[in-house]
């Protein structure tokens, strides 16, 4: 069967990946249990994505898509009783208040409006009078394209006490991040997004406070983080492990510090306020005006219009983006501009076959 791949594919991950991280991914490799040379590259990727995320932690590199690496992070620290202060401002932020309700834990909220930027004064108030064992917050909510400000809320997290769980999944390598210095006890990454790499791999950043919240709550399960620690002297992992996708992301990340952290972050910006510009000019409104992500942008399907047809008919032109979730479902379409897809060229020359379909539907509908 052969299988036809659209010009433009600006969904929101799992991103196009390069030919580079395609070959290392089809390679035949021995198994990950029996030979020294695995360690190699699983040490190596550790140490790349410790660059990228400017971070000392260890990093937990698990075998399956982002969503083990959420789970296993909230179940690897909370224990029934246990207060968790939960920022919402989207959809995952509001996921992991529904987790940790779920895992037994005494939940409070700290909600804003999904169109609206965090509060961070408000929220380290909350800290302060909650006090809570574990803060969670998404740094980027893709459902909406906000890309939310960390400032501050790890160390008050830190003087109160507790654990700070942060959702950077596809904000990581697009937009300025510093695990360390905004005080990330468990930081959540996955390989599909500004990485550029199958969706394969999970990561979790783990400080040694955090290390010791997972030996006092000792989760075991198959996303348990426990058996990541000190991982490069025990050399003994918890399943066989993914050795070709631990390779190709490794290749992807290569990829990244090759290029720059500075040099990405400003291309990720540039086609951002390219892509707001293009909508802006025809007529087009952002769902995010005050904190739209680098990463990933959402504009409201026009007026009249029918999300449905509109996607089948830039579909049809090779051009396919992504709607979105819950009440915002048929309401936003997003454009995926990370990784080898935050090109200029790319997003100016689909942005054009929108405007074009737009056109169209609206002749269609008169």
């Amino acid at each position: 069967m052969v299988r036809t791949c659209p010009q433009y594919s600006l969904v929101p991950g799992p991103t196009s990946v390069s030919p580079a991280v395609l070959k290392a991914f089809v390679e035949n490799y021995g198994s990950s249990d029996l030979e020294e040379e695995f360690w190699g590259e699983y040490m190596g990727l550790q140490k790349s994505l410790q660059d990228i995320l400017q971070t000392s932690n260890d990093i937990a590199i698990m075998s399956g898509e982002g969503m083990v690496a959420l789970w296993g992070a909230m179940k690897s620290v909370i224990q029934t009783g246990d207060t968790v202060l939960s920022v919402v401002n989207g959809l995952y932020g509001d996921g992991f208040a529904e987790m940790a309700q779920g895992l037994g834990a005494n939940m409070e909220r700290v909600e804003f409006p999904w169109d609206q930027a965090v509060d961070n004064d408000r929220v380290i108030q909350a800290i302060q009078r909650v006090r809570p064992k574990l803060v969670t917050m998404v740094h980027c909510e893709t459902p909406t394209g906000c890309l939310n400000t960390l400032s501050g809320i790890g160390a008050a997290t830190k003087e109160c006490g507790g654990l700070f769980l942060v959702d950077f999944v596809s904000s990581a390598g697009g937009a300025p991040l510093n695990v360390d210095e905004e005080c990330i006890d468990l930081g959540l990454l996955a390989s599909q997004k500004v990485i550029g790499a199958p969706p394969a791999l999970a990561f979790v950043t783990i400080s040694d406070r955090a290390w010791q919240r997972i030996q006092q709550v000792k989760y075991n399960g198959y996303d348990a983080l426990s058996p990541f620690q000190n991982m490069g002297s025990g050399k003994l992992l918890p399943y066989t492990h993914n050795w070709h996708a631990i390779a190709a992301t490794r290749v992807a990340c290569q990829e990244i510090l090759v290029e720059g952290l500075d040099e990405i972050h400003l291309r990720h910006g540039h086609v951002r306020d390219a892509c707001i510009q293009a909508g802006s000019s025809m007529g087009l409104k952002p769902y995010h005006v005050a904190c739209p992500s680098p990463t990933v942008t959402a504009f409201y399907v026009p007026d009249g219009i029918k999300w449905d047809a509109f996607n089948a008919a830039l579909r049809s032109k090779g051009v396919v983006v992504a709607g979105s979730y819950g009440d915002l479902d048929g309401r936003i379409f997003r454009i995926g501009h990370m990784g080898r897809q935050a090109d200029i060229e790319t997003v100016r020359d689909a942005m054009a076959i929108i405007e074009h379909t737009i056109g169209e539907l609206t002749v269609q509908d008169c």
